[in-house]
């Protein structure tokens, strides 16, 4: 999926160990389908060579404001006119502070000032040292670049190159990739606050065994991103699954039913869309042993009472934030046959106004899936494709439902 085709992206580099950063980066910006034109700083070229990051995007790498291959001699005009982006990759404190002061005396400072402001948007990847990232005169320009419309991402923690510990790392490549597709997203849920349930839950039967099903939670968790690229504030309660938090949302890992239940009532007073993607166990057993159940020797498993365990989605639903709309749910069914039928009886079950259904055999743990969104006027397909996509596509649908006040 070329999250970024079509689009051209000017990437700059100042001075900071973290260039060779950079060079994966670009690679990755060309793989989402981007065009990547680099401007190297003097001072990122005593850390990163010129000709990797040519051979890396393909075109000439502009670090003078004197360049002469420009015909006009003006690069610093001409690199930003067919950009829809600058990226600066990484942003040292000395280039935030000439951006914070509008200072102009290297081609990469002198092509961020001239470039149009509204038609370029900007963004900064800070990478520095932890005591240069505190100081109040880093803090103080960074809100001013905010301020003048730049839009800064965070930097990470950990070890550094001066052996140090702590903030200012550049964010990993992977992660800024992951920015810049989201800063490109239409912005159709700012404003409101998107919780989502995801993965399976584990119902223990001892120490060692329990209940469970194959739910990968990866639909869940691509839905919590599109939902934050999107432009909403994103909880994400998730079930027991190895997968990685999208950027930007907020994860509350639970294991059973009764914890999920627990962590979803929690939070839906500050939610305004609940979407219940989660595989939760129907049952539970009644009592769990404290240590593991030997066998017997009779041949047969022990004797086990199970319990339903409270139905989160309709609960949410038939609460008066819910029944009011005030809170927008939606809800899930996994099925293995008979999916129409089964996911229009769900959802007038479960009182919601939108329930989407998907055959699980045929998407759990896969990265593919095929959705069909359920409604009062009937069913509508969403045909297969990678779940980050159909995540959404759905997100665009409940958007266009809320505005519409269905």
């Amino acid at each position: 999926m070329k999250d970024l085709a079509g689009k051209h992206i000017v990437l700059a580099l100042s001075g900071g160990i973290a260039c060779y950063k950079s060079a994966e980066l670009c690679r990755l910006l060309i793989k989402a389908g981007a065009t990547v034109q680099v401007v190297m700083s003097a001072a990122a070229e005593q850390f990163m060579t010129p000709v990797t990051m040519q051979a890396l995007s393909q075109r000439p790498v502009f670090g003078s404001q004197w360049d002469e291959r420009a015909p006009n001699n003006m690069a610093h005009i001409n690199l930003t006119r067919q950009a829809d982006a600058c990226l600066i990759a990484p942003a040292s404190a000395d280039v935030i502070a000439k951006l914070a002061h509008g200072l102009a005396d290297d081609l990469l400072s002198l092509m961020c000032l001239a470039r149009p402001v509204i038609k370029v948007p900007l963004l900064i990847a800070p990478a520095m040292n932890r005591e240069m990232w505190q100081h109040p005169a880093t803090q103080r320009n960074l809100t001013q670049v905010a301020l003048d419309g730049a839009h800064v991402l965070g930097v990470g923690s950990g070890d550094q190159a001066c052996g140090e510990t702590g903030d200012g790392r550049m964010l990993e490549p992977v992660e800024i990739l992951d920015e810049v597709i989201s800063f490109f997203q239409p912005k159709v849920l700012r404003g409101q606050h998107v919780l989502v349930t995801a993965g399976p839950t584990f119902e223990a039967i001892d120490p060692v065994r329990g209940i469970t099903n194959l739910s990968s939670g990866k639909m869940g968790f691509a839905i919590a991103r599109a939902a934050r690229e999107a432009g909403a504030d994103v909880t994400l309660v998730a079930g027991p699954v190895s997968l990685p938090t999208p950027r930007g949302v907020l994860r509350v890992n639970v294991k059973s039913a009764l914890n999920m239940f627990e962590s979803v009532m929690d939070k839906t007073p500050k939610a305004t869309i609940f979407i219940a993607t989660s595989a939760v166990a129907d049952w539970r057993p009644e009592s769990t042993s404290e240590r593991k159940i030997k066998k017997d020797g009779s041949g047969l498993p022990p004797s086990l009472h199970f319990v339903e365990n409270p139905d989160i989605l309709a609960a949410v639903a038939q609460s008066e934030r819910g029944k009011s709309r005030a809170l927008y749910c939606v809800g899930f069914a996994a099925e293995s046959h008979d999916l129409l039928a089964n996911a229009q009886a769900k959802r007038l079950r479960k009182g919601v106004p939108l329930l989407v259904g998907n055959i699980g055999p045929d998407t759990f743990g896969q990265d593919d899936n095929a959705l069909l969104l359920v409604d009062e006027a009937g069913a509508r397909e969403l045909s297969r494709d990678s779940k980050l996509s159909l995540a959404r596509k759905l997100i665009a649908d409940i958007a266009q439902r809320i505005r519409a006040g269905v």
